[in-house]
């Protein structure tokens, strides 16, 4: 007997002192010194003298808060605000800091003097666990502390969430409505979502207008048109429940503790009752799951005529869209059409003009080349004839230009000048048969000179016709 316990002794020993013990020791390090040294103390606070440990004014443990904080939580939320009830009516803001100095700088601090609570935002949720788990209970001035989480005022209940929203997708859809402190989506012991989450704003009028906003409006967050419910998170106490120490010593308490907990025996009053509240619990359970049963088939077929109605929409999307493709290309068409034709007609102008501009080029061209052969064939004919009837053509060439420079003097003057010629040549009117005579002479010779004029152009031509 004396061997077996030595050799468990010794077992015992080898086991304090094996590497596995060692090495979680080793793990434990100076985080697992404090946490034991903080244990203890909470142990001591609790047995010992409290209020010391309520307010410590001796060294304390140095820790780093930075590891008190998850990594991306924000600080201050309104998780990190604590409640302090039963606070002692002569309590001042530093004696309600220094309660708290221990587990960093507080961000609000807020004292009731005539109720007796106060609130106060520490920096992490942890650091807030903490000083719960130390400072509930305590006492300060013969009065103990009553210390819960804060009711958060902000929070909103966000349901018929989509499988496919995350924590991020839920905080930056509600981020637009104000400063968001904490977006979750709850999911199940498999990671699945449930369709419901959680939204923690920082202010109260931001939760007021995304519950304005997501009441009147429908607030969607992916693409399947199925709108978020969001509704006031109601508050609960999951950690602390109700103490002894708290519940309500009245009557009905000392009647309802008069009995002990037990199992009601068949045939007596007790078992018949409680089988008739079995009974109605179960038929609330049955109309629960027939009511969840209709819900989730209401929920199938909406989403099956959901998925009809879209495809459906699509194709009449698809359609819409190809008939205003069909008419720009018409109307493109169109103007292309008249562009082609205001072409067209600007090409028919153009040619026309070019066409008119060649006609009276060639006509000009041809009419020089007219005036040019005209001159030649006068000049030729100049050429072969005799000076008299040269000096008789450019006479009669000079009336001719006289007579068309001055065509707009009156006929009286021509008479008036012929009747002067007359009166003034020599002789007289007697000289005038003399003039007569000599006029039918000269007649004579002017026939003479037409026969030799008449002669030259019919060498001209045989000339010509010979040439060419």
């Amino acid at each position: 007997m004396q061997d077996h316990i030595q050799k468990s002794g010794g077992r015992n020993r080898s086991d304090n002192n094996s590497p596995r013990k060692r090495d979680y020791r080793q793990e434990q390090g100076p985080g697992g010194a404090a946490n034991n040294h903080h244990h203890q103390q909470q142990a001591s606070g609790r047995h010992g003298d409290r209020a010391s440990a309520a307010a410590p004014t001796g060294p304390g443990i140095t820790v780093d808060m930075t590891n008190f904080r998850k990594p991306g939580e924000k600080t201050y939320t309104q998780r990190c605000r604590l409640f302090v009830g039963n606070l002692p009516g002569d309590i001042t803001e530093d004696d309600f800091k220094r309660l708290f100095q221990k587990y960093g700088e507080p961000g609000e601090v807020f004292i009731n003097k005539g109720k007796g609570f106060g609130f106060i935002r520490l920096e992490s949720r942890t650091l807030a666990e903490i000083a719960k788990a130390e400072l509930d209970d305590t006492p300060m001035r013969g009065r103990p502390l009553r210390i819960r989480f804060a009711t958060h005022s902000a929070a909103l209940t966000v349901r018929n969430l989509s499988p496919y929203v995350s924590n991020e997708l839920l905080e930056e859809a509600f981020s637009q409505f104000g400063q968001v402190e904490r977006a979750i989506v709850i999911v199940d012991d498999r990671g699945r979502s449930t369709g419901k989450g959680i939204v923690e704003f920082a202010t109260k009028p931001a939760a007021r207008k995304a519950l304005d906003r997501c009441s009147d409006g429908v607030f969607l967050l992916t693409a399947s048109p199925r709108p978020v419910i969001v509704e006031p998170m109601e508050q609960y106490d999951d950690e602390d429940g109700l103490p002894e120490k708290l519940a309500q010593r009245n009557p009905m308490y000392q009647k309802e503790r008069e009995h002990p907990p037990r199992f009601a025996q068949h045939g007596t009053f007790e078992f018949e009752y409680s089988q008739r509240w079995k009974s109605l619990d179960e038929m609330e359970k049955q109309q629960r799951e027939q009511v969840e049963k209709n819900m989730r088939e209401a929920r199938d077929k909406l989403e099956n005529e959901m998925e009809d109605a879209y495809h459906e929409h699509q194709a009449m999307l698809l359609r819409q869209d190809l008939m205003r493709r069909q008419e720009e290309l018409r109307r493109m068409e169109e103007l292309h059409s008249q562009e082609v034709q205001k072409r067209k007609q600007l090409e028919l102008r153009q040619e026309e003009e070019r066409r008119r501009r060649e006609e009276e080029m060639l006509i000009r061209q041809r009419e020089k080349e007219e005036m040019i052969r005209r001159q030649r064939e006068e000049n030729f004919r100049m050429g072969y004839m005799d000076p008299r009837e040269r000096e008789m053509r450019m006479a009669a060439g000079m009336a001719e230009q006289y007579t068309a420079a001055n065509q707009s003097f009156p006929p009286m003057a021509a008479m008036a000048y012929e009747g002067h010629s007359t009166l003034s040549s020599p002789g007289g009117p007697s000289a005038m048969p003399g003039q007569m005579m000599s006029a039918s002479a000269n007649t004579g010779d002017m026939a003479g000179v037409k026969h030799t004029v008449v002669q030259s152009e019919c060498l001209n031509v045989w000339s010509d016709c010979r040439v060419k």
